[in-house]
């Protein structure tokens, strides 16, 4: 019988037929997606902020939406907002932590960022908040970093009033403007809360007048807040409060390193606390802190 060589041998002369090709395909491997970039919703209250919310809301622009709660302001605020692009509502005040516990619950997007009218986010912690969202915002429930104010020129960078750290960036799933005080309103999260480098830029007065006006009305807030819990005034909180808070802030927090406007926040910082203990004497006593209404003759 004839030999075939290598390169005559057919299979089909043994009447097996060809044999098909194999088809070897490798497993394509399949890539997961990255998470979508969280969306994100700043949310604003504001009453008469004509003049400065323009600039908190250029800084921003980085947002998915703003939401600015308006308290029926009489100039031209809710022009100015709506101008930049914001979604205003309408809500009468009844409380700095309802009104914007309030502004929260109507974002489109769980993600927010808290902001009030004077404050600016400044370039580092704008550079810090994307770097977070573009991670899916995965280290943490609430996002905590500092604020600094300006004060009659300066920016405040020693003292009591720096650095001042506040969690404004959360997910409102985990966290809110909980609880029942409606003044130094803060946000409590369920989970852990991460530092972010750059600062909060804040410029709360318009002039020394104004600051009176506000810390007066603070003062007021907070004595019947806990004149309503219950707590009294003592002497020792009226003469020793006090002189620790002009201590605590202009010595031990170096608060004179920041000049005039440093000995001036803590003189200013300390009659806060003395006017929030007479108010609270005068209720825990029954004395009136306002005039009271007069009969019409």
């Amino acid at each position: 019988m004839a030999q075939l060589s290598h390169r005559q041998w057919n299979p089909s002369l043994l009447g097996f037929g060809p044999f098909p090709r194999a088809r070897h395909r490798m497993p394509s491997p399949s890539p997961s997606s990255p998470a979508p970039r969280p969306r994100l919703s700043a949310c604003i209250i504001a009453f008469n902020e004509a003049d400065r919310i323009g600039d908190c809301l250029a800084s921003l622009a980085f947002c998915d939406e703003i939401v600015v709660v308006d308290s029926f302001s009489s100039d031209a605020t809710v022009a100015v907002a709506e101008a930049a692009g914001a979604r205003v509502l309408q809500r009468a005040f009844s409380g700095f932590r309802s009104q914007k516990a309030f502004c929260v619950e109507q974002a489109s997007h769980d993600w927010v960022l808290c902001l009030d009218a004077d404050e600016r986010i400044d370039a580092t912690l704008r550079a810090a908040i994307e770097a977070e969202r573009d991670a899916g915002f995965g280290r943490a429930a609430g996002y905590r970093f500092a604020r600094c104010s300006e004060y009659f020129g300066r920016f405040l960078r020693h003292g009591t009033a720096y650095p001042d750290r506040v969690l404004r960036l959360f997910d409102r799933r985990h966290g809110g403007w909980r609880g029942d005080r409606e003044i130094h309103e803060a946000v409590a999260v369920d989970g852990s809360v991460a530092l972010l480098r750059g600062d909060l830029l804040h410029h709360p007065y318009r002039s020394f007048l104004q600051l009176l006006d506000k810390k007066q009305k603070y003062a007021r807030m907070m004595a019947e807040h806990e004149h309503a819990k219950g707590k009294r005034a003592t002497l020792g909180k009226l003469v020793l409060a006090p002189g620790w808070r002009f201590i605590r802030s202009y010595v031990v927090k170096r608060g004179f390193m920041d000049g005039w406007p440093g000995l001036i926040e803590a003189f200013v910082s300390a009659n806060y606390v003395r006017q929030k203990t007479i108010m609270l004497w005068l209720l825990n006593n029954g004395q009136p802190l306002v005039d009271p209404p007069r009969a019409q003759s």
